[in-house]
């Protein structure tokens, strides 16, 4: 299969946004920043190329100066708060979580709170107040508790409730893991399934679509899919990329 035909059906459903009047909502959200590397810049030069608004999730207890200093340089970057150590408390059967039931929820809490309160302080107005947890899970119990924190949102991984009790902006597709496989994802699978949450909302347009990244893994697979994508629906009348703070404003 060639390029232009695993990239046909996403061209084909934008033009069905289009031909409809209407533009579908992407945003794009990176995880695990801790200071610069050359995977970062290389992640901040093809989104600001493409003028794709770009999320960093930010790990707070492992963080800088130094980071923030070249964050603060690109006016297409927001950051949000990921975790606190994106330590794992889980054990060794279960899945890994640093927001599980595994400690007090006062200590847990305790940690998020600080954690928001070292990004204010590294990033002011760039920082937008959402918790996006390590690997995207977050025990039940904790999530109404957030805002007494300082948080107005949470970011984790897969379509909202609408009975949650803080706000949603969640991400859908991976380019980087799925069902165990870490990496190299073929690209006709990501189009599949970036086309099956475009047409989900087709219908019914209630939450963006959220892609998530996690610049410290790519590879070449990963950086061409983005650069294809930002290519294929940067200046595609149906599709509108999207920062954080504009989606939950």
């Amino acid at each position: 299969m060639t390029d232009d035909q695993i990239w046909l059906p996403l061209r084909q459903e934008l033009d069905r946004w289009q031909q409809a009047g209407r533009r579908a909502r992407l945003w794009l959200r990176d995880d695990d920043a801790i200071e610069p590397t050359e995977a970062l810049e290389s992640l901040l030069a093809i989104t600001g190329q493409a003028s794709v608004p770009l999320t960093i999730a930010v790990i707070p207890a492992s963080t800088g100066e130094a980071l923030a200093k070249r964050l603060l340089r690109e006016n297409h970057i927001l950051v949000a708060v990921h975790g606190w150590s994106h330590a794992n408390h889980a054990g060794p059967e279960e899945k890994k979580q640093e927001l599980g039931r595994h400690r007090p929820a006062d200590l847990v809490l305790g940690e998020l709170r600080d954690g928001l309160v070292t990004l204010q302080g590294l990033y002011a107005p760039r920082l937008v107040p959402m918790l996006v947890p390590p690997w995207n899970r977050i025990s039940a119990e904790l999530i109404p508790l957030l805002g007494a924190q300082g948080f107005d949102a949470l970011s984790i991984f897969g379509r909202t409730t609408a009975d949650s009790p803080i706000r949603l902006l969640n991400t859908h597709v991976d380019v980087v893991n799925q069902r165990g496989q870490r990496g190299n994802r073929p690209h006709a699978d990501l189009v599949a399934e970036l086309v099956a949450e475009l047409k989900a909302r087709f219908s019914r347009d209630d939450e963006p679509v959220g892609i998530l990244t996690h610049h410290l893994v790519h590879g070449p697979s990963e950086w061409k899919f983005l650069t294809r994508l930002f290519e294929e629906t940067g200046k595609h009348p149906g599709a509108a990329w999207m920062s954080a703070r504009d989606l939950l404003d």
